[in-house]
């Protein structure tokens, strides 16, 4: 057939319609660099502008800049990093152990209905209590030293570890376990076929809950007839009323978990690449 008259050989005709619209995309977008470091930064820049206009009392909140000096001071003078390193050793010791005994009781628990009898009602009422009322009763049991500090901050972290592993494991397509009877699996090749990939999104979002955890029950923990940490070091600020210190141990505080939670985010995205969610 012939062109339409007016148009060019060869070439199709403009429709005279409106260009179609660009579908919008539904979902929180795409990924902004360095999203992360956005909150923090307005509120610098807030904390900034409060001090250097004088909104901001100095006796109630040191300038940015004054604990910025500070800081370079207790570094200087090596007591920023001898609590620092005090601090990260308890949290790790609690961590582990919390680590490990919440995955064992949730596994125990998940795979077994006598289990989750037995496990599932104290864990519970543990996730009911908060580790600041427990420690009256740790001092009288373990005393004031270390190990009352790393029980207390275990106690605090089993509890996400189990809740959110345990959920993991009931949540396990039931075809799953069918196909494994079907297949015949070993208990062993179960476990590590079927129940680990299972479990894993749930214990890696309980890990993240349970280094916050460490992180708060560090704080409560190292106020308490402690003579190192970054919340011994707080503590005595407090009684010499040096507000700049104080602000420099909350940020040492925020930052360790910042960074702690970024590192099992990492390790949360490299375990799960085979998953499209709207973090993606």
């Amino acid at each position: 057939p012939g062109s339409p008259a007016g148009a060019a050989p060869g070439k199709r005709p403009r429709s005279a319609g409106p260009p179609p619209r660009r579908r919008r995309r539904l979902g929180p977008g795409r990924p902004v660099p360095f999203s992360w470091a956005i909150g923090p930064a307005l509120l610098l820049i807030v904390w900034s502008v409060g001090s250097a206009t004088g909104w901001i009392d100095e006796r109630n909140l040191s300038a940015p800049w004054q604990v910025v000096s500070t800081a370079r001071d207790l570094v200087q003078e090596g007591r920023l990093q001898e609590n620092l390193w005090a601090s990260t050793q308890r949290a790790l010791a609690g961590l582990a152990f919390g680590v490990a005994i919440g995955l064992v009781l949730a596994v125990v628990a998940g795979l077994s209905r006598l289990g989750e009898g037995v496990i599932d009602g104290p864990v519970q009422v543990k996730r009911s209590i908060p580790s600041l009322a427990l420690i009256p009763l740790l001092i009288l049991w373990f005393g004031i030293g270390e190990s009352m500090k790393i029980i207390t901050i275990t106690l605090g972290v089993l509890v996400p570890v189990y809740i959110h592993t345990h959920n993991g494991l009931r949540t396990i397509d039931s075809r799953y376990v069918e196909l494994a009877e079907t297949l015949r699996l070993s208990r062993p090749a179960f476990l590590r076929h079927v129940v680990l990939p299972g479990a894993l999104p749930g214990f890696l979002l309980g890990l993240r809950f349970a280094v916050t955890s460490a992180w708060l029950s560090l704080v409560v923990v190292e106020q308490v007839n402690a003579t190192s940490g970054i919340g011994y070091m707080m503590e005595l600020a407090r009684t010499y009323g040096q507000t700049d210190v104080i602000i420099v141990g909350l940020v040492v505080y925020g930052l360790l978990g910042l960074l702690s939670d970024g590192l099992v985010r990492l390790a949360q995205r490299k375990a799960l690449s085979w998953r499209r969610t709207l973090a993606d």
